[in-house]
């Protein structure tokens, strides 16, 4: 995937990206709204940063990581045009990201754990461990198998539960992980499509949501 060409809107896209929905994840904006993330945030993955915006907006300081260019100069333009100078934003690959260790006691990741190659997932968790603080918390929102049709060829590495906790394990004290959505603003597929996307519900602003697990994580300590 051409991440910064999706981001310049050049990567078969006539928009936006389907996963940019202009706001925080639902699941996650209710995370926060439940009260269940401590500053300093990490946003592993943060894209266009909506959800470190609206966190940072709220009195959290935040940091996001991504590996577009594009990306990370539109989340620091719009901290800046929102006056936001408790959140900063930093071009990085999560596998190898590093120059804060122990210093977050949250890490959120919006749709990032599904984007990497499943061969640089351990590196990733690995990482971001690394940059937690004890007792930290980390929450991971991700596409279940089923969310997109197994004939694709091209598409993100879903997970099913078993697989999710497995590779979480291994750095990670697991507390839950339960059925949740991801919004996208995914548009109807046409009627002659081979092999067209599940018929999966929409909301009530026509983002189609697709089946997900939302896990929940602590670092010991």
């Amino acid at each position: 995937m051409d991440w910064d060409g999706a981001y310049r809107q050049e990567a078969g896209f006539d928009g936006p990206p389907p996963w940019n929905i202009g706001e925080p994840q639902p699941e996650l904006a209710a995370l926060a709204a439940a009260g269940k993330f401590r500053s300093d945030v990490l946003d592993a993955g943060c894209g266009y940063a909506e959800l470190s915006l609206a966190l940072a907006a709220d009195g959290y300081t935040v940091h996001g990581v991504d590996l577009t260019p594009t990306a990370i100069a539109a989340a620091t333009k719009a901290a800046a045009d929102r006056g936001l100078s408790n959140a900063t934003y930093e071009q990085a690959d999560i596998t190898t990201f590093g120059g804060h260790d122990g210093r977050f006691n949250t890490i959120v990741d919006s749709t990032l754990f599904h984007s990497l190659p499943i061969e640089g997932r351990d590196d990733y968790l690995r990482t971001v461990h690394r940059a937690a603080a004890d007792g930290a918390g980390y929450f991971v929102l991700v596409f279940a198998k089923g969310a997109f049709p197994a004939e694709w060829e091209q598409k993100p590495n879903e997970v099913d539960e078993d697989e999710l906790r497995t590779a979480v394990s291994k750095h990670w004290q697991v507390d839950e992980i339960r059925p949740a959505f991801i919004h996208a603003f995914i548009p109807p597929a046409p009627a002659d499509s081979d092999v067209p996307m599940p018929e999966h519900d929409r909301d009530e602003k026509g983002r189609m949501k697709l089946p997900a697990y939302l896990l929940s994580a602590h670092k010991a300590g």
